[in-house]
């Protein structure tokens, strides 16, 4: 191992992060969104609309990233009515290209968890809240849409993970992210042993920290997993003196 390269090598990769982290941000951010309304339209009672979600759905986990990304980015330039389209200048640039690839994916895969965690809401609570005169977009406002996200954020939080990894897909269509910038060392280098290792490291680093603020954000809404305030002791005590 050549240490100086090593650095050398960090200090390159480092600078190809931020776009890194945008490509997952963005991704996971609409992928979010969409899942929500994908999870809930499978619920629906209209059947056309639940038909089209399992579609969807069975579409885009049943199909490899890399495909979908290379017919967002090759494919979708071969339709005359795209070109002319007022999308076409979104549609036409690389990272949101990737960014739409990497959303449409994320979105079948977490709409599933949604639903799971949707389904996992005690029917108990609904018909309490039902009794108190909730209407039933209330219910899922304050009752099951809160319950499901807490029960589906740890399966959620690997999605997310699994989202930030996909990312190095995006060198395929010449984003220069952190794998796209390895590739390029290694062309110039041809050391892909330090190199993939230094990349390794970069990916490993960002997912150790998600990983945290996932586990924070699960404690927050987790009140059972906090130590109860000792109140009552303090109370005893002050009454004794």
């Amino acid at each position: 191992m050549d240490w100086t390269f090593l650095q050398e090598t960090f200090v390159s990769l480092i600078s190809a992060v931020p776009l890194t982290l945008l490509l997952a941000v963005n991704a996971i951010a609409f992928g979010a969104v969409l899942a929500v309304g994908i999870a809930v339209a499978r619920f629906s009672v209209f059947a056309p609309l639940r038909w089209l979600a399992q579609a969807y759905v069975f579409v885009f986990r049943g199909t490899p990233l890399l495909v979908q990304l290379f017919i967002i980015y090759y494919g979708l330039s071969q339709f005359p009515a795209i070109r002319h389209s007022p999308l076409w200048p979104i549609l036409r640039e690389p990272y949101w290209c990737a960014v739409l690839a990497l959303a449409l994916n994320t979105a079948a895969y977490a709409s599933e968890i949604v639903r799971g965690g949707l389904l996992s809401v005690p029917f108990g609570q609904i018909e309490a809240a039902r009794a108190c005169g909730m209407s039933r977009f209330m219910i899922f406002r304050r009752i099951t849409l809160p319950l499901g996200v807490r029960q589906a954020l740890p399966g959620y939080g690997n999605e997310m993970i699994s989202m930030v990894k996909a990312t190095s897909l995006a060198s395929i269509i010449t984003l220069m992210e952190v794998t796209g910038v390895a590739a390029r060392i290694i062309s110039e280098s041809y050391r892909a042993i330090e190199v993939f290792v230094v990349a390794g490291a970069i990916y490993l680093t960002i997912n150790f920290l998600l990983t945290r603020l996932v586990q924070l954000v699960e404690f927050r809404l987790s009140p059972h997993l906090r130590q109860p305030v000792a109140v009552l002791p303090a109370i005893i005590e002050g009454e004794a003196h």
